[in-house]
């Protein structure tokens, strides 16, 4: 497999304070736990800390990646030959995209915490699929890298 011009990965991890708030669910376990003794408060605040931190974690844990010839985001991997043209999504365009704007044929790897998004254009005529909507920290990185593997797999 040859390698994209300009490599990208980008990992959609949640934000610092979700880790907190998952402290907190350990600290509201222990609560729960506090008329049992000590032993149960502390299992209680680590187990529930631990459940929490997971479910942060798995919720952030969605890649998106150019590699050789194709765009992976998340569970889907589309070659970047079926690819369009790439729209940067500012914040207010983005929530616009992923509401009012939003087709449900579209394939969507959003996530709330990060503002701004890529939209890019799906061509193949047997795809249904109108259009990716990525949230993206680095739109203009991501959209470059699309370009430029495009160009990469287009040379003979």
């Amino acid at each position: 497999m040859q390698l994209s011009a300009t490599p990208y990965e980008e990992r959609l991890t949640a934000p610092r304070s979700w880790w907190f708030v998952s402290f907190l669910v350990g600290v509201s376990f222990a609560l729960i736990l506090l008329p049992f003794g000590t032993l149960p408060l502390l299992g209680g605040l680590a187990g529930g800390t631990a459940a929490a931190a997971v479910v942060a974690s798995s919720y952030g844990s969605p890649r998106i990646r150019v590699v050789g010839d194709s765009l992976i985001a998340g569970e889907a991997k589309i070659p970047v030959s079926a690819l369009g043209e790439s729209h940067i999504l500012d914040p207010e365009e983005a929530r616009a995209w992923r509401t009012y704007k939003a087709d449900v044929r579209a394939f969507l790897l959003l996530r709330s915490y990060i503002p701004t998004a890529l939209r890019v254009e799906v061509t193949d005529p047997q795809d249904p699929t109108p259009y990716l909507y990525l949230s993206t920290r680095e739109p203009e990185a991501l959209a470059t890298a699309i370009a430029s593997a495009k160009t990469a797999t287009a040379k003979p």
